[in-house]
């Protein structure tokens, strides 16, 4: 049985109190009660698509980070063409941003996630022809940077789906929770490509990345073949709550209510700000640690903590929101404890032997940040129904984008030099003992500057958020309306039915 009917008064954990299931063919002829909604199964295999797709385009962009001296020799290139394959993503994403809301918004789920899936799974056959035999050095790089554009290209079609599936599939006790999954699968595929690569491509063997690439690249050709056959529709056959029977503003409509929205602007601003940060954090976490002595090891530790911590808020704090619907709250008071624990953790990282402590900041930091990674999606969603879910929540996603591109450049050029003895005291210098002299030219740079510049600009994001947003949940409000009218409506038709029975009928 797929079908799953649910009553109004839906219990927290998705059931209900009269459960009733219908097989789908009864559900052709069976009329529906006013009062019911119904989820699907299905809604399930969906999120899963989305989930693998998301861990798959995360696991591509960040491929070559952990292992740059490595990628930098087998296709000979320098450092700055290495770290183009990762800010290639950021770029693309901007403009691609807005056309993945349009299409979204007018094409829908499905035309998104086979789009997403095709150019990943495209992209990253591209990544590994780069690898063959036979093709000169100066064309394998540019092979591969097609290949990492295509799949640039492809993220924000996957990373602006999960508001739109969880608004289209899921009822409103399941919405966060659902949120946070597909959301939650871009770190883990982080997470999952530093542990991959450097462990496949180690010592002082590059030869051995193809055969990271293929490895890495499987799920992407895995979520081709789900997306292709599993996903056949974009909107279920019948509505699972109130506000998604309801018609969402056109693309041009909800960028005109979005611009007038004050509360939007702060949220998309404050979170976008968070979000930059993050990146800038993750991308340089191991350039802030070595000049004091903490090695990459360490370094490739304290990513884990942070990814690792940041699922788990993340999840406690979807099912949190599930039950209470304090959007706000948690957006708030997750932004203010993260701030704090950035601050604390950029301190710390300016004195040596602090590794429990610098372990305890970025696991604290990482948790509160995603925390409010999802939940800030569907408080988007919230203050600017009707507004299309894709719209409001991916400006999102292209605000931090945009302030990430900006703030990595800034900060880069915010670097002190270190002294000729803090260089040699440095876990900097150590590197893989293989690599070329031109590969060796890094320079170790003190990020004391860089820190403060980022920590003023998260605590006047936070600042300002939790001062002037105010969280006015427009679609929580017009789904009791609506539940409402229809339970009068049901209420008041119940006379006319009394006075069509028949005494004898009685």
């Amino acid at each position: 049985m797929e079908l799953q009917s649910h009553d109004l008064k839906m219990a927290p954990s998705g059931g209900s109190k009269n459960m009733t299931v219908k097989s789908e063919s009864q559900q052709s002829i069976v009329s529906r009660p006013e009062e019911e909604y119904v989820v699907y199964t299905r809604r399930w295999f969906i999120l899963v698509v989305i989930v693998i797709l998301n861990l798959s385009n995360a696991m591509t962009w960040i491929t070559f980070s952990p292992i740059a001296d490595l990628t930098s020799t087998y296709y000979k290139i320098n450092a700055f063409k290495v770290n183009v394959l990762s800010l290639i993503f950021m770029v693309a994403s901007v403009p691609f941003g807005f056309a993945a809301s349009w299409v979204l918004d007018t094409y829908g789920l499905r035309t998104s996630i086979l789009l997403s899936a095709w150019l990943n799974g495209i992209g990253n056959f591209l990544r590994n022809v780069s690898t063959f035999g036979g093709i000169s050095s100066d064309l394998r790089f540019w092979i591969l940077l097609a290949g990492q554009t295509l799949a640039a290209i492809s993220q924000p079609f996957v990373m602006f789906a999960p508001t739109k599936l969880a608004a289209l599939w899921f009822p409103d006790s399941q919405r966060a929770t659902a949120n946070m999954l597909a959301s939650m699968a871009n770190p883990l595929g982080i997470l999952a490509a530093n542990l991959i690569a450097p462990a496949m491509v180690n010592g002082c063997n590059s030869d051995e990345l193809p055969r990271a690439l293929w490895v890495i690249s499987s799920p992407a050709f895995l979520v081709v073949f789900m997306a292709t056959f599993g996903v056949c529709s974009s909107v279920p056959p019948t509505p699972p709550t109130a506000s998604a029977e309801e018609e969402s503003e056109p693309f041009k409509e909800g960028l005109k209510k979005i611009a007038k929205s004050k509360n939007y602007w702060v949220l998309c601003l404050g979170f976008g700000t968070g979000l930059a940060v993050f990146s800038a954090v993750t991308s340089f976490l191991d350039q802030v640690l070595c000049p004091r002595g903490y090695s990459n090891d360490f370094a490739g530790l304290c990513g884990a903590l942070m990814i690792v911590g940041g699922v788990v808020g993340a999840i406690v704090a979807g099912i949190f929101v599930d039950k209470t619907k304090r959007f706000e709250e948690v957006v708030k008071i997750s932004y203010g404890i993260a701030v704090v624990f950035g601050i604390a953790f950029f301190e710390v990282a300016r004195y040596k032997d602090q590794e429990i402590l610098i372990a305890i900041m970025v696991a604290g930091f990482g948790t509160f940040a995603f925390a409010m990674y999802p939940i800030s999606m569907e408080l988007a969603v919230e203050i600017t129904y009707p507004v299309a879910e894709a719209t409001s929540s991916g400006l999102l996603i292209v605000s931090g984008q945009v302030q990430g591109i900006i703030i990595i450049l800034v900060t880069q050029l915010l670097t002190q030099p270190l002294s000729a003895a803090q260089i040699a005291d440095s876990a900097c210098a150590q590197g893989s003992g293989c690599s070329s002299s031109e590969n060796n030219s890094f320079t170790p740079q003190d990020w004391t500057v860089p820190g403060l510049f980022m920590n003023a600009l998260t605590t006047l994001a936070a600042c300002s958020l939790i001062l002037f947003m105010k969280g006015d949940y427009k679609r929580v409000k017009a789904e009791k309306q609506l539940n409402a009218q229809k339970i009068l409506s049901s209420t008041n038709s119940l006379p006319s039915v009394a006075a069509s029975v028949s005494p004898n009928m009685l």
